[in-house]
C-alpha cells in the first residue's frame, strides 16, 4: 500500500492549521510529527446483558464465548429456562507500542518490548497491562478492578526506556441505546441472509453523532464464538486509521451515520444465533510530544444486540 505524498503533505498541513486555529503549541505538534514512536490502543466496554431462553437456537447454555479474546462464564446458578443466561460486563483493553521505519506509513512499525504499560482515569488510580509480546499489552486479571466510567478522561502511560510516552481520550461516551435491540422479545427474529437496519438516537443538540463501529459474531452450537466477524466495519489498514482519526477528506462521515445497515451476509446460516456489538466511541491521540501524531487511541461502550435467524 503506498499513501499518495500529496495526501500526506495535506495532512500535515491540516494538522499544522488545525493547532494555529486553537492556540495550541506549534513546536509541540512538530515533534509529534517527526517522532518515532507509535501507540495504538483500544479501550472497549461492554455492559451486562442477558440472553433470555427464547433467543437461543440450539445453543448449550452453560459456555458463551462472546468477542474476540474475552470468555464469558455463564455457568452461574440460575435456572436457564427461567432466567436466561446472565453476561457480566466485560472490559477489552489493547495496546501496541512501536517504532515507525522510515516516513512511508504503508510500512509496519516494528513492536517494542519491556515497556511498562499504565491505563488510569484521569484523577483515579491506575492499572498495569501485561505484555503478550510482539509490542502488545493487554489487561487481564478479572480485569484488575478497572470499570469504565463515561464522560471520564483516560490516559495511556507508557515508559520505554527510560522515556515516557502519554496517550488520552477525552470524555469516553456513555452506552448509546438502540431501540431495535431493546425490543419485548429481547432479541432480534429474522430470516437468516437478510439485511438489518437500525436507528441510532439523535445526539445532543450541537453535537455530532459519536463514531459507531459494528461487529457481528456467530454463536455455534456448542456455545462458542467464530474467530473471525462474519461482518466487521472496523478500520483494518493503517491508511484507514490515519483517515479515521485526522478525518481527512470527511473520513467519519460513514462511521457517524444515524442509521444503519448489516449486510444480509452478516447473518448467513438458518437457525443460529449471532450477537452484534455497536461501539459508541471516541477518538484521542497523543498528549506528549514525544508521540506520533497518527497514534490511534479509540475508546467506547458498546450496546448489545442478540440476532436469532430462521
Amino acid at each position: 500500500m503506498k499513501i499518495a505524498p500529496k495526501m500526506l503533505t495535506l495532512l500535515v498541513i491540516a494538522l499544522l492549521s488545525a493547532a494555529a486555529g486553537l492556540g495550541c503549541d506549534l513546536q509541540k505538534t512538530a515533534n509529534q510529527l517527526s517522532a518515532r514512536t507509535v501507540v495504538v490502543a483500544t479501550l472497549l466496554s461492554t455492559p451486562p446483558v442477558t440472553i433470555k431462553p427464547g433467543a437461543v437456537a440450539g445453543i448449550d447454555a452453560g459456555f458463551l464465548s462472546f468477542d474476540a479474546g474475552v470468555a464469558f462464564d455463564a455457568g452461574l446458578a440460575v435456572d436457564f429456562r427461567d432466567a436466561g443466561i446472565p453476561i457480566p460486563p466485560q472490559n477489552v483493553v489493547l495496546v501496541f507500542l512501536g517504532q515507525r521505519q522510515g516516513e512511508s506509513l504503508d510500512v509496519a512499525p516494528t513492536g517494542v518490548a519491556g515497556a511498562q504499560v499504565t491505563l488510569q482515569q484521569v484523577g483515579g488510580a491506575s492499572v498495569r497491562l501485561n505484555e503478550t509480546g510482539g509490542g502488545n499489552y493487554v489487561l487481564s486479571g478479572d480485569d484488575a478492578g478497572f470499570r469504565y466510567t463515561s464522560n471520564a478522561t483516560y490516559q495511556f502511560n507508557v515508559v520505554s526506556s527510560g522515556e515516557t510516552y502519554v496517550a488520552e481520550v477525552a470524555q469516553v461516551p456513555p452506552e448509546e441505546r438502540i431501540p431495535a435491540f431493546e425490543g419485548s422479545s429481547g432479541f432480534i427474529d429474522q430470516p437468516a441472509g437478510q439485511p438489518l437496519t437500525f436507528v441510532r438516537p439523535e445526539p445532543t443538540q450541537g453535537q455530532r453523532l459519536n463514531l459507531g463501529f459494528v461487529n457481528v459474531f456467530p454463536i455455534d452450537p456448542n456455545g462458542q464464538q467464530a474467530p473471525t466477524p462474519t461482518y466487521t466495519n472496523v478500520p483494518t489498514t493503517p491508511l484507514q486509521f490515519l483517515k479515521l482519526v485526522g478525518d481527512a477528506v470527511g473520513a467519519q462521515t460513514e462511521y457517524r451515520a444515524q442509521s444503519v445497515t448489516i449486510p444480509g451476509t452478516a447473518f448467513p446460516d438458518r437457525d443460529r444465533n449471532y450477537i452484534i456489538l455497536f461501539q459508541s466511541a471516541k477518538t484521542g491521540g497523543p498528549k506528549s510530544d514525544n508521540l506520533f501524531t497518527g497514534s490511534a487511541i479509540i475508546a467506547g461502550t458498546a450496546a448489545v444486540g442478540i440476532v436469532k435467524t430462521r
